[in-house]
């Protein structure tokens, strides 16, 4: 659940990409860190293998002032790797959204429904099966790449797919959008922020886009 100061005037949304190793979860934050004013961002820390996997997870700060509040929003991954399965537990303790980053290609299919089956495994230990989940499927420019009506759904066949490119950055910043306006809706619904803030998702989304200095495409 967010960190919600109203005595302070401050909120704190925790947002974590999650996935198989090597779908684009590190690769998403750096894309999503160098459209980021940088006046607006905290540092990107980050802790790879050799290989360029993440061991642990990256945190990417964003912090943003409007309608005299402040917003703080960590963004995490987790590392995909099937050891690593008591970090990824500790990483999406208290998360307010997630955005599943899915692998596009062919021969990943089963890699992709495993870390979603641990996902929402670890969705309901944490009593978290309500917030918002964006499924993302990355690395769209694979000449092999699953095609959108082929791709799996993960058990709910409206579920609306995000592609993306991590790698140069197409389709990153409107999944993180996406997320971010699932995210506020939510909270919303349990603690009544519109009223309270004077804000609606719509507007934190604009106010957002301004204060970090990102162009949300698909808006």
């Amino acid at each position: 659940m967010a960190q919600v100061d109203f005595t302070e005037r401050q909120l704190t949304l925790k947002l974590v990409y999650y996935g198989p190793p090597l779908s684009g979860k590190t690769s998403n934050l750096r894309a999503l860190y160098a459209a980021v004013d940088k006046l607006n961002r905290g540092r990107l820390m980050t802790l790879d293998t050799r290989d360029d996997r993440t061991l642990f997870f990256d945190l990417l700060p964003i912090f943003f002032r409007t309608s005299n509040f402040s917003f703080r929003i960590k963004v995490y991954t987790v590392p995909g790797q099937p050891v690593h399965e008591a970090t990824r537990k500790v990483v999406l303790a208290g998360a307010d959204g997630v955005v599943f980053v899915a692998d596009s290609s062919p021969d990943q299919r089963e890699a992709n429904r495993a870390s979603w089956h641990h996902l929402t495994a670890n969705l309901k230990a944490f009593a978290l099966e309500r917030i918002p989940v964006v499924v993302q499927y990355n690395k769209r420019d694979l000449p092999n790449a699953v095609s959108l009506e082929e791709a799996d759904r993960f058990g709910d066949p409206t579920r609306r797919l995000l592609e993306a490119r991590a790698k140069d950055g197409p389709g990153v910043v409107d999944t993180f959008f996406e997320l971010v306006g699932g995210a506020w809706e939510n909270l919303d619904r349990d603690l009544h922020l519109a009223g309270k803030l004077g804000i609606d998702a719509q507007a934190f989304r604009r106010s957002l886009a301004e204060h970090v200095g990102v162009t949300e495409t698909g808006a």
